[in-house]
């Protein structure tokens, strides 16, 4: 009697802990990703209501799509690929996301900063992110013309060169088809209205929901 009630505490021990074992791995499953934007002004909704920059709709077209997935979004206007690599180990050991966004490297370009200066904090930015354990998304920007030919093909360049050393993802130009349009822009002809992010997110969309969904 006594040997077959220890047998029967033995099977429930181990049910119970494969029971338990079964309801984390689903839990640590369905947990929600987290999306952290490392941005300027361009991802930060600089002179628009609130709620109505590409990432706002991204998390909003997520939901849509019932994608479980948290948005941070550290983009700050005005800031360069230098400040983005002094912000970055903080945030990643904050948020701990799953995909890092890189939309830096416009205000280096516009102040005549060294591309390679540029090139460098950006692969540093992604080497560090990979080494969290984040897919990392390359967004890229493109100077005016009136910048040179010289400077402006190598810094479109930049990006697909660490796109390519890296191996991650990128958007080449993220206003794709929005610049074409001097109406898509705000006073400043800078900024695009909020009329223009839903074609900024759909430019982006294509690269970063692979990296959501696997």
């Amino acid at each position: 009697m006594l040997a077959h009630l220890n047998l029967k505490v033995r099977k429930w021990t181990v049910g119970t802990l494969a029971a338990f074992a079964l309801a984390a791995s689903g839990s640590a499953y369905s947990a929600p990703k987290t999306v952290l934007v490392v941005g300027d002004s361009l991802s930060a909704e600089y002179g628009l209501a609130r709620g109505t920059g590409w990432v706002a709709l991204l998390e909003q077209k997520l939901k849509a799509a019932k994608l479980d997935a948290r948005i941070v979004n550290a983009s700050i206007s005005g800031d360069t690929t230098s400040g983005g690599r002094s912000r970055l180990p903080a945030l990643l050991a904050q948020h701990k996301p799953n995909v890092v966004v890189l939309e830096l490297g416009a205000n280096d370009g516009l102040r005549g900063l060294p591309i390679a200066s540029a090139e460098d904090n950006l692969r540093s930015m992604i080497a560090l992110s990979q080494q969290n354990q984040a897919k990392v998304l390359l967004v890229g920007i493109r100077m005016p013309p009136n910048y040179g030919r010289a400077y402006t093909e190598r810094f479109t360049g930049m990006y697909k060169a660490l796109s390519t050393e890296l191996k991650v993802p990128l958007v080449p130009y993220m206003l794709q088809g929005v610049d074409l349009v001097p109406a898509n822009f705000q006073a400043d002809r800078m900024h695009p209205l909020a009329t223009a992010h839903p074609v900024i997110l759909n430019n982006i969309w294509p690269q970063l929901a692979p990296l959501i969904k696997n």
